[in-house]
């Protein structure tokens, strides 16, 4: 189920395999004002997490952030077919069958923007991250440009972690620095993240960092020269 972490801000985690590893992955809700929700790289969730979603308010926005972490957009489209949907930048080539879907770019979208900011990470092609500030509760949230996979894992698992340089600390995984193509245009970018004033990041994989989140954010983005 949803769990909350501050007001109008619920986040949920799943298992799933991914070439053959035992991982997981995280949906951010965020309702704004009006009792809208928007969701966030969504996972497979059930009836029951459904019901506790229209309990929250109305589904009104589904989120597809990058090229990676669409796997289940039509599922929540299913469950919530009044939802409008928004996918990174080149995601509509690579699933032509999400119909309808509005391309996200560095600017917000009118109705978002009293409640989140957001920015493309540029230079990477193969991932093209869209990323965001919740201001209401200072939150960066990210996808796969920021990792930190924390706690007990799969020995698998942490040795992946180790080998991508994102056990138990906040960084660039070396599997998303081996796409980037222009560090220039990824330093660009970030320094525009880094004007925001967050004090927490919620990843997808797998840790929230909430304990000097600014200044790991920014060393993170040195990978890039920022």
């Amino acid at each position: 189920m949803l769990e909350q972490l501050v007001p109008n801000l619920w986040h949920m985690e799943r298992g799933f395999k991914a070439a053959g590893l035992p991982v997981s992955s995280r949906m951010t809700v965020v309702r704004f004002a009006d009792g809208r929700l928007w969701l966030h790289s969504p996972i497979r969730f059930d009836e029951a997490v459904a019901a506790q979603l229209r309990g929250l308010g109305t589904v009104a926005w589904i989120v597809a952030p990058n090229r990676a972490h669409h796997l289940f957009a039509k599922h929540a489209l299913r469950m919530f077919p009044q939802a409008a949907l928004y996918g990174a930048p080149g995601l509509a080539a690579k699933r032509p069958d999400l119909a309808g879907m509005t391309e996200l770019g560095d600017v917000a979208p009118p109705e978002w923007r009293h409640e989140l900011d957001q920015v493309c990470i540029r230079g990477m092609p193969f991932v093209t991250e869209v990323v965001w500030f919740h201001k209401a509760s200072r939150t960066l949230i990210v996808t796969d440009v920021l990792q930190c996979w924390g706690g007990d894992l799969d020995w698998r698992v942490a040795a992946y972690a180790r080998l991508t340089g994102v056990r138990s600390k906040l960084d660039v995984p070396r599997t998303v620095r081996l796409v980037t193509r222009d560090r220039a245009k990824a330093a660009g970018s970030a320094r525009l993240v880094l004007q925001w004033p967050f004090t927490r990041v919620i990843t997808a994989h797998n840790s929230i960092v909430e304990q000097d989140a600014h200044a790991a954010v920014a060393r993170a983005f040195g990978r890039f020269g920022v």
